[in-house]
């Protein structure tokens, strides 16, 4: 063998080592960032008001004092991902001048803040709590059983049975989801509010708490908005003039009303489910003319490209839904078909929400 090929062999096969290398320890990334959370670095960043060193951070960190060491390699790895920056500083007290380098957020740190009024905290920590974590462990045995999914090879029922019975993953998932219809509604109602025109009511189905109903509701004083979830989700919760919770299951009967929105719904069931799903949808809302329509918030999966990081969080999201739910994210084909089936003239599609987007569908008159 030549020594250019002997080298190019060598080359691969380290780029090779790396590549699973990579793979394998990228759960570090997502858990140190959880540890950052917990011990509310962001928040103690933000209080601080400026670029934060080193030592004053581990002097307000409510830890061991003799693992204080081990924060620099914490941060280090949080610089480098992307969550904090360090910038240059200088401290006068006393007779001693410290000077260095501060810590200080970034924009994706600042999501991430717990008063933040968007921020995505009660996400990450739900769905990097154990509960949710543990099933990735069995899927391997799930493969070789008969269970529905890796979450109910792991705790012995399905995620939504489990909710019900469990109120600290009921609270994780309602918390998760209130967080994200937070951010949802900013953005939409900023940027495509002209959705919600000419209704004079809606239907939030899967709605949970109702914080996008109730962001709907206050933008629009005229629409009259019903959260619809299971009964034990909207059980005690208060409406307003405009805003009303109604307990049912959506695979049986859905409140009438001139437009349903299924934020983040139909990807957690699979297509005979959505087809069902959505023919109790048809079944609440009036024909086109007369103004009838779906509001579908979803992913709309990308063309395979190799590196594109949209599809990349869209795929994950995909193996997700496999692993807690029966659903799948899908391609604008398999969004055709599924509104197809269920008896849907057509559709609308709008890329505003980042890996996800505002789909329109239109019943047959």
């Amino acid at each position: 063998m030549a020594p250019q090929d002997a080298d190019e062999k060598s080359r691969c096969l380290l780029n090779s080592q790396a590549h699973i290398w990579s793979h394998i320890f990228s759960f570090i990334n997502s858990m140190t960032l959880k540890c950052a959370i917990q011990l509310q670095i962001p928040d103690i960043i933000n209080r601080h008001g400026a670029p934060m060193l080193l030592s004053e951070l581990v002097d307000a960190l409510p830890i061991n004092k003799e693992k204080s060491h081990f924060i620099y390699r914490l941060m280090r790895i949080l610089v480098h991902s992307g969550f904090f920056m360090k910038q240059s500083v200088s401290k006068t007290g006393g007779d001693d001048e410290e000077e260095g380098e501060g810590y200080v957020l970034t924009p994706s740190s600042r999501l991430l803040l717990d008063e933040e009024p968007l921020s995505m905290r009660p996400f990450l920590l739900s769905m990097l709590d154990p509960l949710l974590v543990d099933p990735w462990q069995h899927m391997s045995k799930w493969f070789q059983n008969d269970d529905i999914n890796p979450f109910q090879t792991t705790h012995g029922r399905i995620i939504w049975d489990f909710a019900f019975q469990e109120p600290m993953l009921n609270q994780f998932l309602n918390e998760a989801m209130a967080s994200d219809a937070r951010l949802v509604a900013d953005i939409i109602l900023k940027h495509r509010g002209g959705v919600f025109e000419g209704l004079d009511s809606i239907v939030d189905v899967g709605g949970g708490t109702g914080t996008l109903a109730k962001s709907i509701a206050e933008a629009f004083p005229n629409v009259n908005c019903i959260c619809f979830d299971l009964p034990h989700v909207v059980k005690g919760l208060d409406g307003s003039k405009n805003l009303s919770y109604v307990g049912g299951d959506m695979f049986e009967a859905i409140p009438k009303a001139d437009a349903v929105l299924l934020k983040w719904i139909l990807h957690d069931w699979n297509d005979e489910e959505c087809v069902k799903i959505l023919k109790r949808c048809k079944e609440a809302i009036p024909s086109k003319d007369n103004g009838g329509k779906l509001i579908i918030i979803d992913m709309v999966v990308l063309n395979d490209e190799a590196g594109n990081k949209t599809l990349e969080t869209q795929l994950r999201c995909d193996m997700i839904m496999m692993t807690l739910a029966t659903g799948r994210e899908r391609s604008e084909k398999d969004w055709a078909k599924l509104f197809s089936d269920a008896c849907f003239t057509d559709y609308k599609i709008t890329p505003i929400l980042g890996f996800r987007s505002v789909i329109e569908v239109y019943p047959v008159n």
